[in-house]
């Protein structure tokens, strides 16, 4: 089945972010969400930023019938720690996800051995998580650990679609940094960036995960369907 004839329903998706305005059109609600700081979890997730709001949008727009979870780390500024990172993606698994979308990462080596840790349990509770592949050139966590979903930027790239090449053996996902168009604002003026490139992603991702019997199969479905 072609992923234009899915829309993402039964499909849960934990975005890890700077929260979302659930009242925004782009969104259209979420199922649920946290927001993780120093202090502990807390029910108000509410973005500040915007950034995950429009994050939202962008997998929204691909998968309009999936569950999104809010996710916040982030709140007045886009800075946060590992620790809120990893609790973050603990909380996600243990609410049932399928998805886990991570538009960030980190280029410290010493956190490699976590970070596998994570894809593997992840990977055990029939998750994914779809992150960065690099930055700068430079090795991206957890984006460059086998069994994410590892995702570049490509600017010339439709918003409706993605590409897929090979890069140190493994598929390398390619989307737009674009986030969906707002009316009125011009495309210059609005976020954009690895970030949207991962949330696109997140979207085709759900699509194929409607579609795949087993989450093992995923990253070769969707490799599949880029080459049609």
């Amino acid at each position: 089945m072609s992923l234009a004839q899915l829309t993402g329903r039964g499909v849960r998706v934990a975005m890890i972010d700077s929260g979302v305005n659930p009242a925004h059109p782009h969104v259209g609600g979420v199922a649920g969400g946290v927001a993780i700081g120093a202090a502990g979890e807390s029910s108000v997730f509410l973005d500040y930023l915007g950034h995950g709001t429009a994050v939202a949008g962008a997998i929204r727009e691909k998968a309009p019938a999936v569950e999104l979870y809010a996710v916040k780390v982030f709140d007045r500024a886009l800075r946060t720690s590992m620790d809120r990172i990893c609790r973050a993606v603990e909380w996600a698994l243990a609410t049932g996800v399928d998805i886990v979308n991570l538009s960030l990462g980190t280029l410290n080596p010493a956190h490699r051995a976590a970070w596998e840790e994570l894809v593997e349990r992840a990977a055990a509770a029939g998750a994914v998580i779809v992150a960065p592949r690099d930055a700068d050139g430079r090795d991206s966590l957890p984006g460059c650990i086998e069994g994410v979903v590892p995702v570049g930027l490509d600017w010339e790239c439709p918003r409706e679609s993605y590409r897929c090449r090979v890069s140190d053996g493994r598929p390398l996902f390619l989307a737009s940094g674009y986030p969906r168009p707002v009316p009125g604002l011009p495309r210059d003026r609005n976020l954009s960036g690895i970030s949207f490139a991962v949330a696109n992603m997140t979207g085709f991702t759900a699509l194929a995960r409607q579609a795949c019997d087993h989450p093992a199969g995923l990253v070769d479905s969707l490799a599949r369907d880029a080459a049609r």
